[in-house]
This record gives structure tokens, sequence and C-alpha cells, in this order.
């Protein structure tokens, strides 16, 4: 009779083999490996440690270092096997180095459990796709300014309710992007912070009476701190929840941009080109081009918001500490990261390659009642009430709207049958131009504060990342 006993490196109290069933459903393997540097990483610093508090001899330090890079070398190169009877990433790395250099590599594991280990794993990764994530929204926040630059002074209609609005600068519009991704870029900067903390030393969860110097592991890892509760540190998901709540705020910003690029791109706007090369056809109707891109950027949204309700869900019924819940945390986390960079990559690369319609953006200002809103400020400076100045306008639109004109094709007499107070400068606030560069209020559409705000981008984009 062959034996049926564990043969799993925990498994020294079990009787019985793990069945292939539960091998199947329990592995991580299939997913995780993509934190095999991230471990390897973590092993070398702690084995210096752990030959720094005498645990480890000098030669069994060289042995496990020189192994683990070994084992680095054949993932990076694809020759490495990863098994999934070895379960996760740390088994199969751990496995690996004791059947390569013996029982220097056995003795890795001292004073750390898979509990603390893969927190470390996933920090340090979480880390290294924050420091992406900002230069990626450095690139599109790029695009914005570069576009703004190259339009400054168009005019467009701006829109509330999808209604238009007022008349605004292009550069104006693209500045606001500008802005809504830097306070991504700023979310994902504070973000970091709370994932740089080193959790290794928990253990399992109640710390280790081994001797060990967790700070020095900081140290060599480049982590700012220690995490300060062995309970708290072994359980806690809260910095991959938000950092994926960062990364559902990048996504939706990224699917508003895209439902106004899909809107402008169509005949009825025309207010936007897509270069064919982001476009696809109709498999049936050959006359069409598709802004592909922006649409599944929108679509893929949803996969982000449901990553992060994923580990929110996940964690909302786990006592303290580790549960085995938590191996779900990886998949949402990678699937995330995956979806946001590509689609800020290739926001950034499709907005390098826009072109706006002015000729459109401009006629389309012309008509809508735009500037009826400085028809208003207009009475208020000439001591109207606004709401009373914005009853008179309400009325000149409506008998606007009777006649078919708009409000610049009314005569000064019939303008001035609303308001006595109204006299010939006031065709000069109702012109677009005079409309737009009246708005001088910090933030405003005037051109003085978009060229402002565009000089400050440029200085500002170049210098980060330096």
């Amino acid at each position: 009779m062959g034996n049926t006993k564990s043969k799993k490196l925990w498994g020294g109290r079990f009787e019985e083999a793990t069945a292939a069933s539960v091998e199947a459903f329990t592995e991580s393997i299939s997913y995780d490996q993509r934190l095999y540097s991230y471990d390897i990483a973590g092993s070398k610093a702690h084995a210096t440690m752990l030959e720094a508090g005498g645990l480890l001899s000098k030669e069994e330090l060289t042995a496990i270092i020189d192994g683990l890079s070994a084992i680095e070398a054949r993932i990076d190169e694809g020759s490495f096997v990863f098994k999934s009877e070895l379960e996760d990433i740390h088994m199969n790395i751990e496995k690996s180095l004791i059947d390569d250099i013996g029982p220097a590599g056995a003795k890795l594991h001292s004073a750390r459990s898979r509990n603390d280990q893969i927190a470390l794993d996933l920090r340090l990764y979480l880390r290294d796709q924050c420091d992406r994530f900002m230069l990626l929204l450095d690139e599109t926040r790029r695009a914005f300014v570069v576009l703004a630059r190259k339009y400054m002074g168009q005019m467009m209609p701006g829109y509330t309710h999808t209604q238009r609005a007022q008349p605004v600068l292009v550069s104006h519009h693209m500045m606001a992007y500008y802005e809504m991704f830097g306070r991504d870029r700023e979310r994902i900067a504070d973000c970091r912070k709370r994932i740089n903390i080193m959790p290794l030393g928990a253990a399992a969860m109640a710390g280790t009476g081994l001797p060990i110097n967790r700070e020095m592991v900081a140290e060599l890892l480049g982590f700012d701190s220690v995490t300060a509760n062995s309970m708290d540190t072994a359980g806690d998901r809260d910095f991959a929840i938000e950092f994926l709540s960062c990364c559902t705020m990048i996504q939706l910003h990224l699917s508003r941009l895209s439902e106004e690029l899909v809107l402008w791109s169509t005949q009825e706007f025309s207010f936007v080109q897509i270069a064919d090369k982001f476009c696809t056809g109709s498999s049936i109707m050959p006359q069409k081009k598709n802004p592909d891109i922006p649409e599944l950027i929108r679509g893929k949204s949803g996969r982000v918001v449901g990553s992060l309700m994923s580990l929110i869900t996940l964690m909302k019924g786990l006592p303290l500490t580790y549960n085995r819940d938590l191996q779900e945390d990886k998949e949402p986390v990678f699937d995330a990261v995956d979806t946001v960079s590509a689609s800020l990559s290739i926001m950034a690369e499709m907005l390098g390659n826009l072109k706006f319609n002015t000729q459109r953006l401009k006629e389309a200002t012309d008509t809508g009642f735009m500037t009826a809103t400085d028809l208003a400020d207009y009475l208020v400076l000439h001591n109207v009430p606004f709401r009373e100045a914005h009853g008179i306008v309400g009325r000149a639109v409506a008998v606007c709207i009777e006649k078919g004109c708009e409000l610049t094709d009314l005569s000064l007499d019939e303008i001035r049958e609303f308001s006595p107070e109204i006299d010939k400068d006031v065709f000069d606030v109702l012109s677009v131009e005079g409309s737009i560069n009246s708005r001088v209020s910090t933030g405003g559409t005037a051109t003085l504060r978009v060229e402002e705000a565009v000089q400050a981008a440029e200085e500002q984009m170049s210098i980060v990342g330096d």
C-alpha cells in the first residue's frame, strides 16, 4: 500500500494527502506567479536580516541569495515550472530553493508566515504600480496640455445637462481634464504612503519570539516604516482597497472623457476627428467609422468598479486576523491594474492624434442663446437685481424663440423693450468672444486665465518625473 500521508511543506500533522479537487480549488499560483520578483526580493531581505541576527550563517545566506537569484533567472527566461500542487508563489519558490541548495533553504521561512509574506509581496507590487500609474497619468495630462496649447483661442460650446450653456475655450475644456487627472495622481501618491509600510515580522498574526529586526528589512526594501500591530497586519487589505478606489476614480474619469469623445465624433456633433488607427469599421455597413477605443474604455469602467466592489465585499465580514478568503484579493487587484494601465496608455496615444473641427465648434457657439447669462450680468452691472435681470433675459429669449432668431439678431430698439438699462454696448457683451473674455475670475475661461493655466501646466509637466 502506497504512502498517503501529506507531502506538503506544511503537512506534518496531516495523515492524508490533499485531494486533487482541493488542490485545484485552492491553488493561486496560476495568477499570483506575477509576484515572483517581489517574493524573491522580500526573501533576500529577510534572509539578510536572519543572518545579521545569528539565525543563518554567512555561508547559508550566500547559498540562499544565490539560489534565489538562480530561481529568478529561470522564471525570467521562462524555464521555471510552476506546480499547482505547491499552491502559491511562496511555496513554489521555497520548495525549489530547498531542492536546489538543501537544508539552508529550509531555514529561510524562520520568523515569517505566508500571511505576512503575501502582505509584503502585495505591498511591494502595489508600490511599483503606484509609481507606474503616476507616470501614465503624467503622459495623459501632457496630452491635454499639448491640445490646450494647440487650440488656444478656439471656441466651443460648454454644456450643462447636455444642453448648450455658455461658450468656453477648447483649451479650457482640455485643462478641465488636466485638473481631473491631476487629482488622480495626487490620490495615487497619497495612497502610496500607506502602502509603503513594511508588514514582514507580523508572522502568522502574533509576531515572533525569534530575534528579528523588522526595521532592517524595511530599510533594505525601501519602506518608510513598519506596521504597528501584528494582528492588524495579518488581515489588513485597506491599502489594496484604497488602491482600487484610486483605480476606480481614474477609470471613471477616463469613462467621462470617452463619453464626450464618442458624442463629439458623431455626425450630429462633428466636433472631433478620432484618427482612423484608433477606430474600427462595421462588418456589414461599409460607411461606418466606429469609436471603439473610447467605447471600450467606457465599458471597462465596469470591470474596475467591480474589482473594488469585489474586495470590499470580501473584507466586510472577515474577523481578525488572516482568513483564506484573502486569497481572493489578488485577482481583482491584478485585473484593475491591467485594465487601468492599458486604458491610460491608449487614451494618451489617442489624444496625441486627436483633431478638433474648429469651424464646426465656432458655429455651434452661435446658436442656443449661449450669451444669455452675459446679458443678465450686464443688467446687474447697471444696478438691476440679478433675479429681476434673470427674468428680463428669460422673456427676451422667449421672444427670440417665437421669432426664430438669436439675441444677437435683435436690434437695439427691440432689445431695449425688455429693459431701459440696455444701451448699444450690449452687443459687445452678447458676442461669443466678449462672453469668453469676460470670464476673468480665477479658474474662468477668459483667454488670459486659460493662458496662465496652460503656462503653469507646461512648467509643471516639464519637471514631473525628473
